[in-house]
């Protein structure tokens, strides 16, 4: 599933192309992918016709273009959602939605929203008011985004509130990464090389870790996602593309993520995948000791 940074890649592509741009038409390939859309297709389309994008915004793994009158459209690229930039009349096979946009120094650009596993979505929300203590004047998020914490990139993450959140955590540090209302952006992928990287086992009791350790392991959690960012995102199976259709290669610079039985990086013990939450932990069992069982 796409991540912050793959999310971010594609957000930071449209930002030039498809700001400024007025929608001129709107074609639903396939209903499914209005899921979390409040109304028919019909409705989608002609609320979104004549309407201007703003500059793409992006809350965790959330991203969304304003559009005026306190709306935004949503996209959630769920498994394996793709929003591609093309010219005029060129389509992608398993195009879901398609978006013709006219913009003022581009011209005309073609936007299509493509789903192999249908599990992404784009749909037309209301933005509320952001209320919490890094808010800024005027700032808004979709209502479907409110429960979203802030990222670790996010200027305005609360460090503190974190940390004394997560010393109350009586659940696996891995699964407390993975909760988007503590923490947003990190999946599967960035939770194992972050944890590999401070040295954490995934099943260490949150409320166990030191705030030293845990401040380490917020450093590595960015540390991790910059580096992602900066190459371009982590592309499996062809499933993520950035808005030109090109994959990212942060995949050659993962350490455990999908390298069971390679030899660990830093010590050399193979590495060891584990089931966990229906998908896997990928760690080292010599740089990240399982926890002491307790009596």
């Amino acid at each position: 599933m796409p991540e912050l940074p793959e999310v971010e890649v594609v957000r930071a592509g449209l930002e030039p192309i498809v700001t400024g741009a007025v929608i001129s038409s709107v074609t639903v390939l396939d209903e499914r992918s209005l899921r979390r859309h409040d109304g028919p297709s019909e409705d989608f389309a002609h609320r979104l016709v004549g309407r201007t994008l703003e500059v793409p915004e992006r809350r965790g793994k959330f991203m969304w273009l304003p559009i005026g009158e306190g709306e935004a459209l949503v996209t959630h690229l769920g498994m394996s959602g793709q929003v591609l930039l093309r010219p005029p009349g060129v389509d992608d096979k398993l195009t879901r939605i398609r978006l013709e946009l006219q913009h003022p120094v581009h011209g005309q650009v073609r936007m299509n929203f493509v789903d192999q596993r249908i599990f992404g979505s784009m749909a037309i929300d209301e933005l509320v008011a952001v209320t919490d203590s890094g808010a800024g004047a005027g700032e808004t998020v979709p209502t479907a985004v409110a429960h979203i914490a802030r990222d670790p990139l996010d200027p305005f993450f609360d460090e503190r509130q974190f940390f004394d959140r997560l010393a109350r955590r009586n659940s696996g540090i891995k699964r407390a990464l993975l909760d988007q209302g503590l923490i947003s952006g990190i999946g599967n992928i960035y939770a194992d090389e972050s944890l590999w990287g401070a040295r954490l086992h995934y099943e260490q009791l949150a409320s166990t870790i030191t705030r030293p350790r845990a401040r380490a392991l917020l450093a590595e959690v960015r540390s991790v996602l910059l580096q992602a960012l900066a190459e371009g995102g982590t592309s499996f199976d062809e499933q993520y593309k950035n808005v030109n259709g090109n994959s990212g290669y942060f995949e050659h610079s993962l350490k455990v993520y999908g390298q069971q039985g390679k030899p660990c990086p830093r010590c050399g013990r193979p590495v060891v995948r584990e089931q966990f939450m229906n998908r896997g932990s990928h760690f080292c069992p010599r740089c990240q000791r399982p926890p002491k069982p307790t009596v």
